[in-house]
């Protein structure tokens, strides 16, 4: 830290905004005085660019006090974002067209003929993104050695690409047999397509995904495509606010992968930032669950349109190279985290059976909750609570947005009358079925892999996060939670806490045998230099470059591979050696034996490159007195489940609590950025690094 430089000179700020459906969340770091500030406007749906410069504006003006020029003094912005995880969640992106292989038509339809739920008669996929009249196959193919059996047919590319044209398509996916090893047909079909849809959206599988399972590379490709149109008119609209604001540096927008990378190539590669948003909550949660000695840890984050879930053993987060993501498999570096479509904005309606369902159909921040005044009939998760009044009745952010309780009392209400129950059973409901499809969702992180959520704390961030926490830990028998010191914004603080990511890939099957040394350092070395050419692209420092390896790796025969990474330097026989150890370790680890003599394939060659950045740093302050009291802003009546009335409530002003104080339930912390409900019987307290952590009775 320079400290003679002044805290609002050039370059002084990094700044984090995290856009999410409902709101805009920005966290400010002073590199120079090591201060944390945050600020919370409402999103812009119409266009969510209006939000983030608005919040950046007014968080440099509040909280730093650069009012003249608000954006001079940032030196690192990055954002996430959600669009592409509520565009993918609500089915609303781009129509988009295919180009395959002659007879692969169909594939996207048919994919691995698993089911999603074995045993579930009534499970549904989810709908397929391109309909069957805007798939083309055109003749071409490529044999898996990467030579060339039947040519491309240009002349029926061409004619596809004008039926596309004729059809309103805004993206193109372009996806071939064995483009991974030769990309030529690929590249010459793009060619044609760019020649007659100029204006359209395209990619090809071997830009998008350069590895083998054509299923899911083609998936993976689809996905972008639906996305691309959606995510580039997003940063088309951001860069030149941000501009307009006097941003002196080049914007970066967060990965699934939990790094940043710059807006230019997050808008070719949307599908890398379905989790965008998301992914920095998690690298927040790992460096302050690390802090606080908490090393296994199930995050929670709930906003206004989604809820997410990943599970941390050991301080350590989970990395996949494919997921399934809201049905889709993608074929890209990601945090293991699980989606669900149910946030505060998430509406309640009645199923076709006349039961109570909640999301995942949102209402978004315009018009909104019915609480918000702006015309919305159908109540949502945040009416619930505040029927409830476990959220405050008359006004949120501080004071900053009133809310209309009668207005959601009267939605409620409406909803009651069909379901022929009380209203405040009914408000009740909406908040038990929400729960339980979040409790699903964990379900899936944990119990289905082996984990018991019981041994394992829950940290709880997001707008909505700390208010649903206790009765999520409730209904999975966990015992402890914790709640960051600004939950609502702990993604956009994940920005500053993680460093510049980009991984690189490429699908080679060659024997893990000396006679293959050279094609396996061939294979190694290409994503090395990709790795290499994104550090200059990013104009990285050579002393603030790393790079780690890894293979992807098989026996001969198998269908699924384990990943074990590469030592540093040149691929020599030793290397080979160390390879082999490596996988027959993660052989016993994953399936309890190894085949001594059997043929080991290297499948998938991977690079993962990181610039680090300087990173905001948690402080740690000593205890204090146990006594709360001084933390009471009043109290309020609340409808609680265990007493089926309204009970009398505590209310302590988060910015008040200080550490080592404790108090007892029932109680409401409330905060600008979110409101944490303390039920009766949980006991809450303030540690050092400010989080709250609330124990529940077992």
């Amino acid at each position: 830290m320079d400290g003679s430089r002044n805290p609002g000179e050039a370059g002084s700020w990094r700044v984090g905004v995290d856009s999410g459906g409902t709101f805009t969340d920005v966290c400010l770091f002073n590199e120079v005085t090591g201060d944390v500030a945050v600020w919370k406007v409402s999103s812009t749906p119409d266009d969510p660019s209006r939000g983030i410069a608005q919040g950046v504006e007014e968080g440099m003006c509040e909280c730093a006090g650069a009012a003249d020029d608000p954006a001079a003094a940032i030196g690192y912005l990055g954002h996430g974002t959600t669009v592409a995880t509520n565009a993918l969640i609500t089915h609303r992106g781009a129509r988009i067209g295919l180009l395959t292989t002659g007879g692969f038509r169909d594939l996207l339809e048919i994919g691995r003929q698993k089911r999603p739920d074995l045993y579930d008669l009534f499970a549904g996929k989810p709908p397929v993104l391109v309909p069957r009249s805007l798939r083309f196959e055109v003749p071409e193919r490529v044999l898996h050695s990467g030579e060339i059996a039947t040519p491309l047919d240009e002349d029926a590319t061409r004619a596809a690409a004008r039926a596309l044209k004729e059809a309103g398509v805004e993206a193109v996916a372009i996806c071939f047999l064995y483009a991974f090893v030769n990309p030529a047909h690929e590249q010459a079909a793009r060619r044609i397509v760019e020649q007659e849809l100029p204006d359209a959206f395209i990619c090809a599988s071997h830009e998008i995904a350069p590895e083998f399972r054509e299923f899911e590379r083609l998936s993976t490709t689809t996905v972008n495509a639906y996305l691309g149109p959606i995510m580039h008119r997003y940063i088309s609209r951001l860069t030149p606010r941000l501009t307009d604001l006097g941003l002196p540096v080049p914007p970066h927008l967060t990965q699934s992968n939990g790094g940043v990378v710059r807006f230019g190539v997050a808008a070719q590669t949307p599908v890398r930032a379905v989790l965008s948003g998301p992914s920095t909550g998690v690298v927040a949660a790992q460096a302050i669950g690390s802090s606080a000695g908490y090393e296994d840890i199930i995050t929670f984050d709930m906003g206004g349109t989604s809820s997410d879930v990943a599970l941390m053993a050991r301080g350590q987060t989970t990395q996949t190279n494919e997921s399934v993501v809201h049905g889709y498999p993608i074929k890209a570096p990601m945090l293991d985290i699980h989606t669900v479509g149910a946030g505060g904005g998430s509406i309640a309606s009645i199923d076709s059976g006349g039961l109570l369902k909640v999301g995942p159909e949102s209402a978004g921040a315009d018009p909104g909750p019915v609480c918000y005044g702006r015309g919305a009939t159908e109540p949502t998760v945040t009416d619930a609570n505040i029927v409830l009044q476990v959220l405050n009745p008359t006004h949120l952010l501080d004071g900053r947005m009133a809310v209309r309780r009668d207005l959601a009392l009267e939605a409620i209400g409406r909803l009651a009358g069909r379901l022929g129950m009380d209203r405040m059973d009914t408000a009740q409901g909406i908040i038990s079925v929400v729960t339980a499809n979040m409790a699903k969702a964990i379900r899936v992180i944990s119990v289905q892999r082996g984990h018991d959520p019981r041994a394992y704390a829950l940290m709880a961030f997001g707008g909505a996060g700390p208010l649903h926490a206790v009765r999520l830990a409730q209904e999975l028998g966990m015992s402890r939670v914790i709640v960051p010191r600004n939950p609502g914004i702990l993604c956009a603080m994940g920005l500053l806490l993680t460093d510049l990511r980009a991984d690189f890939s490429i699908t080679r099957l060659i024997p893990l045998e000396r006679a293959y040394l050279a094609g396996i350092a061939t294979a190694a070395a290409g994503v090395e230099a990709e790795a290499g050419d994104w550090f200059l692209q990013e104009d990285i420092a050579p002393d603030r470059r790393r790079v780690t390896r890894r293979v992807d790796m098989r026996y001969e025969g198998q269908n699924y591979e384990l990943s074990v990474p590469v030592p540093d330097g040149p691929i020599t026989e030793a290397v080979l050696d160390a390879l082999r150890a490596g996988f027959t370790r993660a052989h016993e680890r994953m399936y309890g034996f190894a085949v001594e003599d059997e043929r080991i394939l290297c499948v998938t060659f991977r690079a993962e490159a990181l610039g680090l950045v300087r990173k905001a740093e948690l402080p740690r302050h000593p205890m204090g007195p146990g006594d709360a009291a001084g933390a009471i802003t009043g109290s309020r009546e609340v409808w609680y489940p265990e007493t089926r009335e309204f009970t009398g409530t505590t209310l302590y002003a988060r910015d008040r609590l200080a550490p080592g104080m404790r108090f007892t339930g029932p109680a409401i912390v409330e905060q600008m950025d979110t409101t944490t409900l303390v039920p009766p019987g949980v006991t809450a307290r303030v540690d050092e690094i400010d989080n709250l952590i609330l124990e529940l009775p077992q």
